[in-house]
């Protein structure tokens, strides 16, 4: 079972998305801020993290630079999410170190389908 990090701090969108993740079988672990889910990804090594952009303490650009600036969470693969979908968004994401994008509201479909390529992408490199 993959376990899933989701850095969140919207409260509504951090009980469906993670119920839901949750129904498809996967472990959720919960990060309220950036800070919160960089500690977490070192420390609970994820096999994917859900990103939202928009956070308190440390926002989710600088949070995704930091992991994939770092060794030991570097090749964990991170899907941005944002609600403020603009122009260059996407782009800004994937230079922050961000290896998909996905907009809010969440398409649930559209979202495993980019989870399950990451994990499927990152069991065919081995350990």
């Amino acid at each position: 079972m993959a376990k899933i990090l989701l850095v969140e701090d919207n409260e509504m969108n951090r009980d469906m998305l993670g119920r839901r993740l949750q129904r498809r079988g996967y472990e959720v672990l919960i990060a309220v801020d950036g800070a919160e889910g960089v500690a977490m990804a070192q420390r609970d090594g994820p096999d994917l993290i859900l990103m939202d952009m928009s956070l308190p303490i440390m926002d989710g650009w600088e949070a995704t630079r930091r992991l994939k600036a770092a060794p030991k969470t570097q090749a964990i693969p991170i899907i941005a999410l944002t609600a403020h979908a603009m122009s260059g968004d996407r782009e800004k994401a994937m230079e922050a170190g961000a290896d998909d994008y996905d907009t809010k509201p969440i398409e649930i479909d559209t979202l495993l389908a980019k989870i399950e390529a990451l994990l499927n992408q990152d069991a065919g490199r081995g350990p």
